[in-house]
């Protein structure tokens, strides 16, 4: 068994701005850097073996203190990029709204083959995921990983220990900078916590990037 403690990076102005940022780079604003320095806090004393993180910005700047915090140096690995989304990466809904709209609605379906132009799809998102948690975990067996991501590659995770599928929108909070633990075995992957974020208690609420509450915006207002 190989135990993984995957960790969300730090929030964005991009993220505030509930923008899609795929495979934009993006540094961590104020509040991003302080989340990724309270991680760090958090993981103080935990047993750890390699640190890995998505070779994108916000996502490295967020394993620095922890790597500091372990004694660690981060491998960055392209393989835990957030989804790509094409075209539209960079963007505001509204925007995306107006610019391609047929591609909004389309999205909306949540649908596992669908990408946005020149994106990629949720099965091809979900395979690249998975074969990089698997090529870790054969990489390093009876160990513990820290792995510093991004919500899309956590939601993946997330849906492959639940047997959820890859239709349909998310089912669980991904929250920037939070702790999750998962269990990897022959079996599959147990969830030990998710979405832990007692270390960010007295910060700013988060923006929150709800794939539901899209879902029921784009019927409410066009049924009125």
């Amino acid at each position: 068994m190989t135990e993984l403690i995957l960790l969300r990076h730090g929030e964005t102005d991009w993220n505030r701005e509930l923008r899609f940022q795929g495979h934009v780079d993006v540094a961590l604003n104020d509040i991003g850097q302080e989340q990724a320095r309270r991680l760090a806090r958090r993981l103080a004393g935990e047993t750890a073996h390699r640190l890995f993180a998505s070779d994108l910005l916000r996502a490295q700047q967020t394993a620095q203190p922890i790597g500091l915090q372990l004694g660690l140096a981060s491998t960055h690995d392209a393989a835990l990029r957030e989804q790509s989304f094409g075209r539209v990466d960079g963007m505001k809904v509204d925007d995306i709204k107006a610019q391609h709209p047929q591609a909004w609605e389309d999205w909306l379906r949540f649908e596992e083959d669908y990408r946005m132009p020149e994106g990629e799809s949720t099965r091809q998102f979900h395979a690249r995921v998975m074969d990089a948690i698997a090529r870790m975990v054969a990489a390093h067996r009876g160990q513990t990983l820290v792995v510093v991501t991004h919500g899309g590659v956590l939601d993946m995770v997330y849906r492959t220990a639940r047997s959820l599928g890859l239709n349909g929108p998310r089912q669980s909070e991904i929250p920037n900078a939070g702790l999750n633990r998962v269990r990897v075995h022959e079996g599959g992957i147990d969830i030990l916590a998710w979405a832990d974020v007692q270390h960010l208690r007295d910060l700013p609420p988060q923006p929150v990037y709800d794939q539901l509450k899209l879902l029921a915006g784009a019927s409410g207002p066009k049924a009125a």
